[in-house]
C-alpha cells in the first residue's frame, strides 16, 4: 500500500504538551430534515398531559425537539450551526434570482443553516406557542403536499446544496437529522429508478463527510417498516467489509415506538462521534491500514469564559493571540528562533556563543545547553512517526484487571485512506477472538505525543435484546510500567454465610440496572446541568425556577423500595441474627522493627575514624552476614572481624 505522510490532522502542532480539550475547537452542523406529509399533521394526544386534554402531531414534536438541541447547544456549542429543511410541503423558498441554488420544489428551508443565536431561536418557539393554541397553526405554515412526494434523491440533493452554501466550515462534523414516519416514500411506479436514484445521491453526500441520523416514527396503529425503502438507501455501518453481501436492515434503535421518545433518542445522537486520532495501523512491514480512534470517556466540563470588548453600539468578542518578547531588548521575537533550555543557576553570559543554529553544537564546560523546539519535540517521541506498530500477541489470560489504569480508546477502521482497511480488520478480529488472543502494539497518536505500549484487546459485535449494538473493533488499553503498580497487601477477612448471600442476592437482582446496561447519557452531570440550566434562561430572558429543577442522578427511593423493600428488610434480620456479621477480629498491637541495614561506606569510614564501637550489635551482625561471616560472640569479637574484613578488602 502507497505510504501516506501528512498523518497529523490536529493543527495545533507548536503545542509542548498533549492537550485533552482539544477536540472542543471542532465545530458541529446539524441539519434538521423533518417530512411534512400529510400524516405528519395528525391530531394526537399528548403524552405529557392527560388524554384528551392536549393534542399534538408529530411534526409540533419534531420541531420541538430541534429547538431543546439548539437551546441546549447555545450554551455547550454557541459556535455550532442548526438548520432546518421541510420536505412534501407546498410552501416555496424565498430565493433572489441572483442567487444559483439546487433547492428542489416542495423542499423548504424554513431556518437557514447558521450559527446558533437566541432570536432564530425564539421565532421557532414563538411559532409552537401559537401551534398549542390554534392547532391549525401548523398546517397553515407549511401546507402539506397531496397527492404525491417528493423523491428522497431530491430531498438529499436539497440537503447536500444548504450544508454546501450555509454557514458549515470545512473542518466541522456536518450531520442530517432525518425525521419522517413514512416508511415507503417510493410506492409508485417507477419506485426502483426513484430508489438508485436515492442511493445514488446519498451517497455522494456521505463521501463529502455528511453522517445521516435517521429517526423513524411509528404509531400503535402501525410499525415503521425499514425494509420496505430506507434499509436499502441508507448505510448499515457494518464492518464486515463484503460489498457483495446484502445491506441488512438498520438497528432498531433508531426507530421511535412512541413519539415522546423522539428527544430522548436525539440526546443520544446529539454529541457527534468525534475521532481523537486518525493513523496508521502498520501490521507488518509494507501492510497497513488506517484506524480513527475515539474516547469511550469523557468529562464534560463548564464552558470557558470568554471577553468582550464594549464599542458603544454592540459588544464584539476580543481574539487572544500569544506574543513572545526578549526582555533585554522589549522587541518581539520569532518564535522559531527560541530555543530551550534547564534553569541550573546564573551562567557566564558570552556574546560569542550562537545557539540559535540547528544542528549539532559542542556545549563548553559550566555553559548551559540548548535544544530547538524540533529537537525537543524529538526526544519526547524518539523520532517516531504518528503510527501504531503491531510487535506481535499474547494469550487473553496474559492482560489482568489491573493493568488497565488509564482510559483505553477504541479504534476502528478508516477506509477513505487505506481501501480494504475494514476487510483486513474485521478478518484481524475474528482470528483472534477465536484464538484468544490480545495484541501488543507500540502507539504514537500524535507528533507530540509519547510513545506508548498498549494492548489491543478485541471486541466481536454485539446485539441484546434491547436492540443495543457492541461495534466491533479493538481497545487500545495503554500499558503500565512496573512502578505504576504496587502491590496491595492481601488479608483474609470475615465471610458471609451462605444464607446471607443468598438473601442480600435476591435484592440486589430486584435493583439491578435494566438490561444491564448503564446509559450515562441519561443521567447528566447535576452541577453541570444546573449551572447550564441558569444560562439557559439568561439566554432567552426566561425565569429560572431553581425548585423545578430535577436531578436525575439522586436515587428513587419510593420505587426502591416498592421492588425490594420487604427483601431488605429480610435480609436485615437474618444479618442481625448472624454472629458472623457482628464478630470484630482482635488486633495485637505490633512493635516495629528498627532499621539495621547500614551501608557499607558508612562502616569504612567508622572503621577508618575508629569508630565502629558506635555501631550496634544487630548492625554489626548485619554487615557480617551479609558477608558470609560468622556472627557469634560479643560486641568485641564482631568489631574484630569487621576490622579484619576491611583490612583485606
Amino acid at each position: 500500500m502507497p505510504p501516506y505522510d501528512d498523518w497529523n490532522r490536529i493543527d495545533d502542532e507548536e503545542d509542548d504538551e498533549l492537550q485533552d480539550d482539544y477536540l472542543e475547537a471542532k465545530r458541529d452542523v446539524i441539519l434538521f430534515c423533518i417530512d411534512c406529509s400529510e400524516s405528519m399533521f395528525a391530531q394526537r394526544d399528548d403524552p405529557r398531559y392527560e388524554p384528551g386534554e392536549v393534542k399534538t402531531c408529530h411534526l409540533q414534536t419534531a420541531l420541538e425537539a430541534a429547538v431543546e438541541i439548539q437551546k441546549k447547544k447555545v450554551i455547550v456549542g454557541p459556535n455550532d450551526s442548526v438548520g432546518i429543511l421541510l420536505f412534501n410541503t407546498t410552501r416555496k423558498t424565498e430565493v433572489k434570482r441572483s442567487d444559483t441554488t439546487e433547492i428542489k420544489r416542495h423542499t423548504y428551508i424554513y431556518q437557514p443553516l447558521e450559527q446558533i443565536s437566541a432570536p432564530k431561536i425564539q421565532e421557532v418557539m414563538q411559532l409552537l406557542d401559537a401551534t398549542r393554541e390554534n392547532p391549525d397553526e401548523l398546517r397553515e405554515a407549511f401546507p402539506p403536499l397531496t397527492g404525491k412526494k417528493v423523491p428522497m434523491g431530491d430531498v438529499f440533493t436539497s440537503c447536500n446544496w444548504v450544508l454546501r452554501d450555509g454557514y458549515a466550515p470545512k473542518t466541522a462534523s456536518k450531520r442530517i437529522f432525518l425525521i419522517t414516519d413514512d416508511d415507503d416514500p417510493h410506492s409508485g411506479a417507477g419506485s426502483e429508478q426513484l430508489l438508485r436514484s436515492a442511493k445514488t445521491t446519498l451517497d455522494d453526500l456521505v463521501q463529502t463527510g455528511v453522517t445521516v441520523e435517521p429517526f423513524f416514527i411509528s404509531t400503535d396503529e402501525r410499525s415503521f417498516d425499514v425494509a420496505k425503502f430506507y434499509s436499502q438507501v441508507l448505510p448499515n455501518g457494518t464492518t464486515n467489509g463484503d460489498e457483495n453481501e446484502e445491506s441488512s436492515t438498520l438497528p432498531e434503535s433508531i426507530s421511535i415506538t412512541r413519539i415522546d421518545d423522539l428527544l430522548a433518542q436525539m440526546r443520544f445522537h446529539e454529541v457527534p462521534k468525534r475521532a481523537l486520532f486518525s493513523i496508521p495501523f502498520e501490521l507488518a512491514p509494507g501492510f497497513t491500514i488506517g484506524v480513527k480512534g475515539y474516547g469511550l470517556v469523557t468529562e464534560q466540563k463548564k464552558g470557558s469564559y470568554k471577553y468582550f470588548v464594549d464599542l458603544g453600539d454592540r459588544m464584539e468578542l476580543v481574539n487572544s493571540t500569544t506574543r513572545y518578547v526578549d526582555e533585554g531588548t522589549e522587541t518581539e521575537m520569532d518564535k522559531s528562533k527560541i530555543v530551550y533550555g534547564m534553569s541550573i543557576g546564573a551562567t557566564i553570559a558570552d556574546d560569542d556563543d550562537d545557539i540559535s543554529g540547528i544542528g549539532t553544537r559542542a556545549v563548553q564546560a559550566g555553559k548551559r545547553p540548548f535544544y530547538t523546539a524540533e529537537e525537543i519535540r524529538s526526544f519526547r517521541t524518539l523520532g517516531l512517526e504518528p503510527k501504531i506498530r503491531l510487535l506481535g500477541f499474547k494469550d487473553r489470560e496474559t492482560l489482568l484487571f489491573e493493568d488497565n489504569i488509564k482510559h483505553s480508546n477504541f479504534i476502528y477502521p478508516d477506509e477513505l485512506i487505506y481501501a480494504g482497511s475494514k476487510r483486513t480488520f474485521s478478518a484481524l478480529i475474528k482470528s483472534m477472538v477465536s484464538k484468544n488472543k490480545i495484541g501488543l502494539v507500540l502507539t504514537l497518536t500524535r507528533r507530540n505525543a509519547t510513545p506508548t505500549f498498549c494492548a489491543l484487546l478485541p471486541q466481536e459485535e454485539k446485539e441484546d435484546d434491547a436492540g443495543w449494538t457492541d461495534p466491533p473493533g479493538f481497545h487500545l488499553v495503554p500499558l503500565p510500567f512496573a512502578d505504576d503498580i504496587r502491590a496491595a497487601p492481601i488479608e483474609e477477612a470475615c465471610r458471609a454465610s451462605d444464607e446471607l448471600k443468598d438473601l442480600a442476592k435476591a435484592w440486589v437482582e430486584k435493583l439491578a440496572v435494566k438490561n444491564g446496561a448503564y446509559p450515562p447519557d441519561s443521567y447528566p452531570n447535576p452541577a453541570l446541568a444546573y449551572h447550564n440550566a441558569q444560562l439557559q434562561a439568561s439566554a432567552f430572558r426566561e425565569e429560572f425556577d431553581a425548585e423545578s429543577f430535577e436531578d436525575l442522578t439522586e436515587p428513587k427511593v419510593d420505587v426502591m423500595h416498592r421492588r425490594a423493600g420487604k427483601l431488605i428488610v429480610a435480609w436485615k434480620e437474618a444479618l442481625l441474627e448472624d454472629d458472623s456479621a457482628s464478630m470484630v477480629p482482635a488486633t495485637t498491637g505490633s512493635k516495629r522493627k528498627a532499621d539495621v541495614n547500614v551501608a557499607e561506606a558508612e562502616i569504612r569510614s567508622k572503621w577508618e575514624s575508629g569508630t565502629l564501637s558506635k555501631l550496634r550489635v544487630d548492625q554489626l551482625k548485619e554487615f557480617l552476614k551479609s558477608k558470609s561471616l560468622a556472627v557469634s560472640g560479643k560486641k568485641d569479637d564482631l568489631i574484630q572481624r569487621v576490622s579484619e574484613w576491611m583490612e583485606s578488602h
